[in-house]
């Protein structure tokens, strides 16, 4: 026999699972921005248990300062389901998104936000700013933080050492 405090947990414990699974996508398309020289920050849009978008950061591919991981996520899901309303979806991503993608978040009236780090220098989602949790705005964004967060954090980290030794060793040599 099952009692409702049984039920909320076991939902809680869903739910928690399927935050790391796709927190652990959003990875894998950070780790594709790295491939291509991008900062690493990934995102995939879910409806209804449904992955309906991904994104990777393409500013620098596609000479494009709005490429972010969610802004092209949400482009995906908003073209999937035709219709620019995103109610009822989360999304997942790598970093806390930037000004300009929380207000597409409220925008386009995304439910939930799963983050795996945040970022203290241009987070607008709690960090910096909370742009998503403004109640003077027509839509808040429910929030979850530090899903794989250190994971998230050390891919960042690890991309950022690796481009300042990079350039170390260019000037290194161009000095000789």
């Amino acid at each position: 026999m099952t009692t409702l405090k049984a039920d909320i947990e076991q939902s809680q414990n869903e739910t928690h699972s399927k935050d790391i699974e796709m927190m652990r996508l959003a990875m894998e398309q950070a780790k594709l921005a790295a491939l291509d020289g991008e900062v690493p920050v990934g995102a995939v849009l879910v409806l209804d248990g449904e992955i309906i978008g991904t994104g990777y950061n393409q500013n620098i591919i596609r000479l494009d300062p709005s490429a972010h991981a969610e802004m092209l996520a949400i482009r995906a899901g908003a073209e999937k389901i035709g219709n620019y309303r995103l109610l009822n979806s989360t999304l997942y991503v790598t970093l806390e998104p930037c000004s300009m993608c929380a207000g597409l978040l409220v925008h386009s009236r995304i439910s939930r936000l799963v983050i795996g780090a945040m970022d203290q220098k241009t987070g607008a989602c709690g960090s910096l700013m909370n742009i998503i949790s403004d109640p003077r705005l027509n839509h808040q964004v429910e929030i979850q933080t530090g899903v794989l967060g250190e994971e998230c954090s050390m891919m960042l980290s690890d991309f950022f050492a690796l481009r300042r030794a990079q350039k170390k060793a260019l000037k290194a040599r161009v000095s000789d």
